[in-house]
């Protein structure tokens, strides 16, 4: 097997194991609880990133790289977490997957409102479409309207707050880590900075005292690998893979994410909340398209 084929295997199988991340995420959530859950998560991850890809050196990177794009990971991923294991239920965990993968659009309206370069106006109705298919989708078979997206918000505030946030985050980060990274790649770092912190968080605050046992352990080194497992093997990706294809099948990851996160949290979804995420997916591709043409993605 060629290199380029095995570099792009190894893209298609990150694009896999971040699919599986809101239904993991979940399920460690729910045994172990919302925050010291993912501190444990993130200790795993950043446990096994140390493994294969080595200890970061601080010299390597630049400081701005670590301060902005550091402070910006961090946040994104406390953000996403913390969404994930506060969510009433596990549908409405996975209606914060959804809500989450509205960064790729976000990328695209940052880049329009912050580049130079002209970007096709065609990408405007596009953004609109990914936001009505998220609304699609919470609104449930109630029908969508003003009142019951307010209605779902007030029950879960906090999740629901957090998710968005946590998409602008991401979007934010792509914009500004490929200005400042210089080519490097410190998620080993980030990874560990999001265990320290959550760490903290949990310390301070009145969550309950983590009960593990033989089921929670599993999950939780499965759930642990499986997200640093997706980065390193990303970062194998983008050395020689074959980055269009790659592309290309990660702006499906919202469609792709949810039916797995079904099938990991056995949860049935109605064809309102399928058709949703459809939206969001169509909306991410098509965004990706219009930009690649004017080299602008």
């Amino acid at each position: 097997m060629s290199s380029n084929k095995q570099y792009t295997i190894a893209g298609c199988l990150a694009i896999l194991l971040w699919s599986a991340t809101v239904g993991l995420v979940r399920n460690v959530a729910e045994q172990l609880g919302p925050i010291g859950g993912a501190a444990m998560i993130y200790s795993v991850s950043a446990l096994f990133l140390i493994m294969v890809l080595g200890i970061p050196h601080l010299k390597r990177f630049s400081v701005k790289y670590i301060m902005i794009g550091g402070a910006l990971f961090v946040s994104y991923e406390i953000c996403l977490s913390l969404a994930l294991g506060m969510a009433n239920s596990r549908i409405q965990a996975v209606e914060m997957g959804v809500i989450n993968y509205l960064w790729p659009t976000l990328v695209v309206l940052l880049t329009a409102l912050t580049s130079h370069t002209k970007i096709d106006k065609r990408v405007y109705p596009v953004i609109a479409l990914s936001f009505f298919g998220v609304a699609w989708t919470v609104s449930g078979d109630q029908g969508l309207s003003a009142k019951q997206l307010a209605d779902n918000f007030i029950t879960n505030p906090t999740s629901y707050s957090l998710a968005l946030i946590g998409a602008f985050i991401w979007a934010f980060y792509c914009n500004i880590t490929k200005k400042r990274a210089n080519g490097k790649n410190a998620i080993t770092l980030f990874f560990i900075a999001t265990a320290i912190t959550l760490w903290v968080f949990y310390f301070i605050s009145d969550e309950a005292t983590m009960v593990f046992n033989s089921s929670s352990v599993i999950d939780l080194l499965i759930t642990g690998i499986a997200m640093g497992s997706a980065y390193a093997l990303w970062n194998s990706a983008i050395i020689g893979g074959n980055m269009m294809l790659l592309a290309t099948l990660s702006y499906f990851t919202p469609l792709l994410s949810t039916f797995i996160s079904a099938m990991i949290l056995d949860i049935e979804l109605t064809a309102t909340f399928w058709q949703g995420v459809m939206m969001v997916t169509i909306a991410s591709l098509l965004c990706w398209w219009f930009t690649r043409q004017k080299g602008t993605s």
